[in-house]
């Protein structure tokens, strides 16, 4: 038997639904397919699947057996794209994971470019405020502010700069801040954000000639999602204190206003990490490149 054949099939199976699809997919004979499930079961002495008429579900002992599989299987696929043609064509499926305003802000409005460039490649896009733990969970590699786990390898993409903003709607009922500390004198709502990993309220932090000061806030709202953030914004429901690349369109186009512009705190420093096994993986490698020369030129911007 073919056992790491055997674990693709099954693997497919699963994912798929149905052996006929499976076997469409890997374009195999359905034959094949069912007899190597078949040597799989005989081989690990349990039973993979339940088999009816009318659908096939995975058993108890084959959902696990799946979980312990898929990140082997994984793990052997990078093994090979980083051997032989695929070192000129890199393939495969490329976990992601990024925040939300990262995600429809910078990757996704460019990322044609890049599946032009990689068409093999198969882009899978975990977009979360949280912070994952990217060896447990499978992914090839993560854009993050903050880079403190000594288990990954750690690359700096740049800097973005702060921008404090609202509505003019907002900003015509409460009136504009020329100060930082105004926000706390005047008590002017804040659509405040919270991390979703710790649970803490992100302090809105300003230099005033460079000293850092720290303003107490009235949070309206607290969300822990950038996009929510920025459409809390847009909704009037209080100052937000954001990346600048997040509202710069819509400030363009007027819907949002800057302010205290002389204040913005020191830019935050972003970083593209990933475990130490995709060091040598050519998706991973070029993914890297690619988004590194959007933040260069953001920073150039």
């Amino acid at each position: 038997m073919d056992h790491f054949q055997a674990i693709r099939v099954f693997a497919r199976i699963v994912e798929t639904g149905a052996f006929s699809r499976a076997a469409e997919s890997l374009q195999m004979p359905n034959a094949t397919v069912s007899k190597s499930i078949q040597m799989l079961e005989r081989h690990l002495g349990v039973k993979l699947f339940e088999r009816s008429t009318r659908r096939v579900s995975v058993t108890v002992d084959g959902a696990a057996y799946y979980e312990r599989t898929r990140h082997l299987m994984s793990e052997l696929e990078d093994i090979e794209a980083t051997l032989g043609r695929s070192q000129r064509n890199p393939r495969g499926p490329l976990r992601v994971d990024t925040g939300g305003s990262t995600a429809s802000a910078v990757i996704i409005p460019k990322l044609r470019e890049f599946r032009s460039r990689y068409p093999d490649i198969q882009v899978q896009l975990s977009v979360t405020d949280r912070t994952l733990d990217l060896i447990g969970e499978n992914i090839d590699c993560a854009i993050r502010s903050v880079a403190d786990d000594p288990a990954l390898v750690t690359k700096r993409l740049g800097s973005l700069r702060w921008t404090t903003c609202a509505s003019p709607a907002f900003l015509k009922r409460h009136g504009v801040p020329k100060h930082p500390r105004d926000i706390s004198r005047k008590k002017l709502p804040v659509a405040g954000y919270f991390s979703a990993r710790t649970g803490l309220v992100q302090p809105l932090q300003f230099l005033d000639q460079g000293e850092l000061i720290e303003v107490p806030a009235t949070n309206s709202v607290l969300v822990n999602e950038s996009n929510a953030h920025l459409a809390a914004g847009l909704a009037g429901l209080g100052l937000i204190h954001t990346m600048d690349f997040n509202v710069r369109p819509w400030i363009e186009r007027g819907e949002l206003r800057p302010v205290l512009e002389p204040y913005r705190p020191r830019p935050l420093e972003v970083y593209i990490v990933y475990p130490p096994s995709r060091r040598l993986s050519t998706k991973v490698r070029v993914f890297v490149e690619w988004v590194t020369s959007i933040y260069e030129a953001m920073d150039r911007g």
